[in-house]
């Protein structure tokens, strides 16, 4: 596995865009006095986080969504593998994640194409691609009527995006 520095290299240098060089900063960290060295991860536009979540927000959504699906739908015993994906699925479109769900995006967005990043299931390998070199003005604006149907937190970082390109007013 890589290290954070080596990833954070890498979505800040080889991966951003060049307009959003200096601006765009990704955080993660770990509390070493927490229960399992848990964390929490976030995106700063200039300093100020635009996406942020921690462990402990995003193992409550899980958990509460893992607690309703298994009392209301999906009762049998088989069905808890798939309650627990449904939970954590829920928990990250509602933009709460941890570091490990971060790292696991990362992962996935390293070793796919811009294309497929696009269309990830998961929003923050979405992110990753709007903020992403390789996602030219073209392509960028013929995003637009997609970015209808996004998600809020994911659509702030299409906003940012198109604004710093020029294709956007403030």
């Amino acid at each position: 596995m890589p290290t954070w520095s080596g990833i954070r290299n890498k979505l800040e240098n080889d991966y951003l865009c060049p307009a959003l060089r200096g601006h765009i900063q990704y955080f993660v960290t770990r509390y070493s006095k927490s229960a399992d060295h848990e964390g929490r991860a976030a995106i700063r536009m200039d300093g100020v986080e635009v996406l942020r979540s921690n462990h402990y927000t995003y193992f409550e959504n899980v958990w509460t969504k893992f607690h309703h699906l298994r009392s209301t739908t999906l009762k049998d015993h088989d069905s808890a593998k798939g309650a627990i994906n449904q939970a954590h699925a829920f928990a990250l479109e509602q933009g709460t994640f941890d570091q490990k769900v971060f790292y696991e995006a990362f992962g996935i967005f390293d070793n796919q194409s811009i294309e497929k990043s696009l269309v990830s299931e998961n929003p923050l390998v979405r992110i990753f691609a709007l903020l992403d070199r390789r996602l030219g003005k073209r392509r960028l604006l013929a995003l637009e009527e997609s970015m209808e149907q996004e998600l809020d937190w994911v659509r702030a970082f299409y906003v940012i995006r198109m604004q710093v390109e020029g294709l956007m007013e403030d």
